[in-house]
């Protein structure tokens, strides 16, 4: 089994249910397991205005599903809750990024490993951070080591309590 980090992010059609209802798919994958997830965040859009707040939240899943495959599912959740690609860094209902797969590094047209935007992005590398804090980041160094290169800013911890998944 493989372990892989995976982003959620939604700001459109219900944020917060658009990431449960993808953890409950992320659940379902056949070869898949959930091991671990972060809390939900909130952050500001990093893309053009206006746009809502995203909800942010990173899912840890022990998996046998090859790199592409898994993206390729991931793909197929984003289309059945509603994730239509127009604007670049436009609202979204759900993303679903590969953030890491075990300590591969991947980097095809389709398909980059570490997620190149890893280490500047709060609101994947924070959430990561919460549920692997001695991870490595291969090309990058330690987890904690980025976290000191990226500011914080405006995201915050959201009090949500989300559905029992295990």
């Amino acid at each position: 089994m493989s372990t892989v980090y995976i982003g959620l992010g939604s700001n459109i059609n219900g944020p917060v249910q658009q990431i449960e209802s993808a953890i409950k798919s992320l659940n379902q994958l056949p070869h898949a397991k959930m091991a671990s997830l972060s809390s939900l965040y909130s952050s500001p859009p990093m893309g053009p205005s206006p746009q809502p707040d995203y909800v942010n939240a990173v899912i840890c899943l022990q998996t046998k599903l090859a790199p592409v495959q898994l993206l390729d599912k991931l793909l197929a959740i984003e289309a059945l809750q509603g994730r239509k690609r127009g604007i670049r860094w436009g609202s979204r209902s759900l993303d679903l990024d590969i953030l890491m797969y075990d300590q591969i590094i991947l980097n095809s047209e389709r398909l980059k490993i570490p997620h190149p935007g890893l280490c500047e992005r709060n609101f994947v590398l924070y959430p990561l951070q919460e549920i692997a804090p001695e991870l490595k980041i291969p090309g990058r160094g330690q987890i904690v080591d980025c976290i000191k290169e990226c500011a914080r800013g405006e995201l915050r911890k959201l009090s949500v309590d989300l559905i029992d998944y295990s």
